[in-house]
């Protein structure tokens, strides 16, 4: 920064986006030769390797915000401008899949008994795990906001308490709806409840567990001293997505689970 004269980031030349899309093309074919060979050598290969390429990656980026002070305000707005439309991307993906649900369930065919749930579906209840579940992302979204004005105020002990219950909040809602899953008296081959129900659910457990990622290395992170009360935006971005996580769960439990049962 000691030989620039302007407040933007001039990144470096770097091998990880065509590492990156290797790593997804070995992935994605793996699961093609997982799915119709039950071979998952490849797809283990593109896993192990798209592993890799995110930890290098992250490790450029924290290097660059953090220790050659590359993340400056203006940066930073570049960077709050990214998230949010990142955010707004992924609302309508779940919107497609609550298209689907409610085009289906609004207007159940006669090839699914003419109501919904389709004929010879139980469906799970929803005051049981789902309800548990909500609970544990509602409690999240609290721990999430207490690390966030904890590192606002400069309280490091605090933001840690916090930001390590939200991460074991997350693994917990994980693991029980891995049961959920294990349990579930129906399957995804069962026509468009069990397609709609796996894809949204399913799609939305992923996101907690990308957003778990994002809350682990922020944790790391809050632990290496790497976050101030004013230059915490990596924090700030893994709390917007998380809340967004939150919100699209109760519209899932509201629709799929309550009104859809």
């Amino acid at each position: 920064m000691a030989h620039q004269a302007h407040s933007y980031h001039m990144v470096d030349p770097s091998p990880w986006p065509l590492f990156g899309a290797t790593a997804a093309l070995l992935t994605a074919s793996g699961l093609i030769m997982w799915f119709h060979y039950n071979s998952s050598h490849l797809l283990t290969l593109g896993l192990l390797t798209t592993i890799l390429v995110m930890i290098q990656w992250w490790r450029d980026v924290v290097r660059e915000g953090t220790f050659q002070g590359h993340h400056t305000p203006t940066v930073q707005k570049g960077l709050r401008y990214g998230m949010v439309l990142f955010i707004t991307s992924e609302v309508f993906f779940f919107l497609g899949f609550f298209w689907a649900f409610f085009h289906s369930s609004l207007t159940p065919t006669p090839e699914l008994g003419g109501q919904w749930p389709p004929t010879g579906i139980k469906p799970l209840n929803p005051l049981e795990v789902p309800l548990l579940n909500t609970a544990i992302l509602l409690a999240s979204g609290i721990t999430v906001t207490w690390a966030h004005h904890s590192i606002t105020e400069g309280s490091r002990k605090q933001a840690i308490q916090a930001l390590a219950l939200t991460v074991f909040l997350g693994l917990y809602f994980t693991a029980l709806q891995a049961m959920e899953y294990y349990e579930a008296p129906f399957s995804i081959a069962d026509g468009v409840y069990g397609s709609t129900f796996f894809v949204a659910t399913g799609f939305h457990g992923l996101h907690v567990i990308i957003g778990s990622s994002f809350l682990l290395i922020c944790l790391l992170r809050l632990i290496k001293f790497h976050f101030t009360s004013n230059h915490h935006f990596g924090f700030e971005a893994a709390a917007w997505y998380w809340h967004f996580v939150d919100v699209i769960w109760l519209f899932l439990y509201m629709t799929i689970y309550w009104w859809g049962s």
